[in-house]
């Protein structure tokens, strides 16, 4: 079954997404890698859907393949009713004009060789049908809505010129040149000033009130996700293993392992220093051996043992727009609804 967010039109809709990839082994030999193994998700239009897990989960893959910079195995992505996961090359640069990315890295996503001015006017001149003048306006215009004020100056500054923070916005005033509608946000703000982190937050929640973007936010930041969100899916190698609203997910998990992100989170408390967090054990597992029934049931304290190694839990709503693929529910929660009647 596939989540669906409040919305009855999406912008965007995945169906059993699969991407793998072939990694060598040896000298002669491959290993199958399942970086994503059947995803399903939606997205609404103007809504932030954010994808948490740790290192190796499959977030990225996911952004990426969902901006058909990755080719699928199998699967289906539909954007505005279109399937991109086929579409030939020729027409992905149509597609690309309303889907747009902001990098993890803002000191690798610049070219150094380029001025601000280059670095936003490069989609304009790649997509083309703009004049001279046009650029120059949807330029400044563009910098100055992330806040490089006064824009003219900004824009003919050298990337070495700027701070981390300053850098990310004008990478976001190039996504935001060709008025895009969909945004894959992946990691915007690990990599710059812990004081930076909520000016760029919100002004990314700012724009996307005033344009109505939908951003599929990738992070790892569950503390983050329920400012910015509107929606949290959890993934674990490569499959959802809970969705819900931001504030339904944090304030009341049910998979164990989502649980388990939640008590990783640091508290601003100084008695909290000496305590230990019951954080999971042990690392994710190679993806290219993944355990058979849950994935997670080598790590779970929870594991029922003789079902979970063998059954591959599926998705289940266990609460209105809530879902989770977990032995434990939807039965617990079903008797739990009992007990309160």
């Amino acid at each position: 079954m596939r989540p669906s967010p409040p919305s009855t039109q999406p912008i965007l809709s995945v169906r059993d997404l699969k991407v793998h990839f072939r990694a060598r082994s040896g000298f002669f030999g491959s290993t199958l890698i399942r970086a994503l193994d059947g995803v399903s998700l939606e997205l609404a239009r103007g809504e932030t859907l954010a994808v948490v897990g740790e290192s190796g989960s499959g977030k990225t893959t996911l952004g990426r393949a969902t901006l058909r910079l990755l080719r699928p195995t199998s699967g289906q992505i539909l954007f505005d009713g279109q399937d991109i996961a086929r579409l030939p090359e020729k027409g992905l640069k149509a597609f690309r004009r309303h889907a747009q990315a902001i990098f993890q890295d803002p000191y690798a996503a610049l070219s150094p060789y380029m001025s601000v001015r280059q670095i936003v006017e490069e989609p304009l001149l790649v997509h083309g049908g703009f004049s001279v003048r046009q650029r120059e306006a949807k330029v400044l215009e563009a910098l100055a809505q992330v806040r490089l004020s006064p824009a003219a100056e900004f824009a003919s500054k050298f990337p070495h010129q700027l701070s981390g923070g300053q850098r990310q916005r004008v990478g976001i005033a190039r996504t935001l040149v060709l008025s895009p509608e969909y945004v894959v946000a992946d990691e915007p703000v690990s990599m710059i000033d812990a004081s930076s982190r909520a000016e760029i937050l919100y002004l990314l929640k700012e724009i996307q009130l005033e344009r109505g973007l939908s951003f599929l936010y990738i992070t790892h930041d569950l503390a983050s996700s329920r400012h910015f969100a509107d929606r949290i899916a959890v993934l674990y190698l490569g499959r959802i293993v809970e969705v819900a609203t931001a504030v339904e997910l944090i304030d009341r998990p049910y998979h164990p392992y989502t649980k388990a992100l939640l008590e990783a989170v640091p508290e601003p408390d100084p008695k909290n220093r000496l305590e230990r967090r019951n954080v999971v054990q042990g690392e994710p597992p190679n993806p290219a051996r993944v355990p058979s029934g849950c994935a997670f049931h080598p790590r779970c304290p929870l594991v029922i043992r003789g079902r979970c190694e063998h059954v591959r839990p599926e998705l289940e709503q266990v609460a209105p727009g809530h879902w989770v693929a977990c032995h434990l529910f939807p039965a617990q929660a079903t008797d739990n609804a009992r007990q309160g009647e």
